[in-house]
């Protein structure tokens, strides 16, 4: 069953109350689960490594010191996972429009994906208290996780 996550701060598709995946691990594969990117158009996070595989670093909030250096960092190497054949994504639980403001002033070469309710955030292992942990995932091409690290630094 796939998971629906509407940015909107009440709504949920998905029954009454939170929705929670199960926790991924190493050798899991990306959930079922549909968010949105920066330009508010819907994500479905399985899909993600049919073609390639997938970096994908959190954030705790957008446009902040740390998190900018992260991103920075993701975009001044980018080309280096491009000829890899991995294609990275940057998730954090800011709305749409705060990442597409963010991607615009930084240059941010891939997308951004919103998870408000930190659902996808939550099943990683990196939510905590309402809070996103700085984190890096790696899934191979197929979805598979290969290595996580939680916390990890800006510069990391």
């Amino acid at each position: 069953m796939e998971a629906k996550i509407s940015n909107d701060e009440d709504a949920l598709e998905e029954g009454e109350g939170a929705i929670t995946l199960a926790p991924i691990n190493i050798g899991d594969v990306l959930p079922s689960v549909t968010l949105k990117n920066e330009k508010g158009e819907d994500v479905d996070i399985a899909r993600l490594g049919d073609e390639k595989g997938v970096v994908l670093f959190l954030v705790p909030k957008a446009d902040t010191p740390g998190c900018t250096n992260q991103a920075c960092g993701f975009r001044d190497i980018y080309p280096d996972f491009s000829s890899l054949e991995y294609a990275v994504y940057c998730l954090s639980a800011d709305s749409p429009t705060a990442q597409s403001r963010w991607q615009t002033k930084k240059e941010l070469p891939y997308p951004l994906i919103s998870d408000p309710k930190r659902v996808l955030v939550g099943a990683l292992g990196a939510g905590e208290g309402g809070k996103t942990k700085r984190s890096h995932f790696i899934f191979e091409k197929g979805g598979m996780l290969l290595e996580k690290k939680i916390p990890v630094k800006p510069v990391d």
